[in-house]
């Protein structure tokens, strides 16, 4: 089945086609408050680079977030109107979920941050486990004043991912334990994205377009910090 992969949730536009191969194409582009104008084109420039026509894709995966508003709210709108006019299936995975599944080689707990407006972030924490990661602590919205202090007290070697982890790196570098991940974690992949809804593609875990919901997540329905399970 040939996957589309579509991610807009920070100021980095994406999207990639895959099947049971692989990966067959994927470009990102750094489009700040410009994800409207950068993401249709980008699509039918992936389907030339990949040789396959859009009618070709059997399954439409899209980040949900949490991330910026415009941002989200464009690419889910363009993924539920692909989906419906192609009436293909659809895959939903936030955008933590894939900012740590791209650092799972790591020993360290993975901290993913996404930078959020008013000066916080979208956080969740992972263990790496073989063949992926498991979450120990739900999405939140922390300031990163607040993330570090926990992540200090929590005392575990950490790994911080994520464009909220690149933002604010002046308030986490200061702590020992604490390591930060290469340019290429700083922002959800759509090769990622592609590879992980193909394993769900296989169990048949879909959902309709109108079943898909963003996850848009602000202060006020945010969870607060947990400790991760042991």
């Amino acid at each position: 089945m040939l996957i589309l992969g579509i991610d807009t949730a920070t100021d980095q536009v994406g999207c990639a086609l895959g099947d049971h191969d692989g990966v067959l194409a994927q470009q990102h582009l750094r489009a700040p408050r410009r994800h409207a104008e950068a993401l249709a084109p980008q699509i039918r420039s992936l389907c030339r680079q990949a040789e396959v026509p859009l009618s070709k894709v059997g399954a439409v995966a899209v980040d949900i977030g949490p991330g910026l508003f415009t941002g989200l709210r464009v690419g889910f709108t363009t993924a539920i109107t692909l989906a419906s006019a192609l009436e293909v299936p659809m895959v939903g995975i936030t955008s933590l979920d894939l900012l740590a599944h791209a650092a799972h080689l790591t020993d360290r707990m993975i901290v993913a941050a996404v930078a959020a407006r008013r000066g916080e972030v979208f956080a969740a924490l992972y263990r790496p486990v073989p063949g992926g990661v498991q979450q120990t602590m739900a999405p939140a919205v922390l300031r990163p004043e607040e993330l570090a202090s926990e992540l200090l007290a929590l005392g575990e070697d950490c790994l911080l991912v994520g464009d909220g982890a690149v933002r604010h790196r002046e308030v986490f570098a200061e702590a020992d334990h604490l390591r930060f991940g290469g340019p290429e974690l700083a922002h959800p992949s759509a090769a990622v994205l592609v590879g992980l809804a193909h394993a769900r593609a296989v169990r048949e875990e879909f959902v309709a377009p109108r079943e898909l919901a963003p996850l848009y997540l602000r202060a006020p329905d945010a969870q607060k910090f947990k400790a991760p399970t042991p």
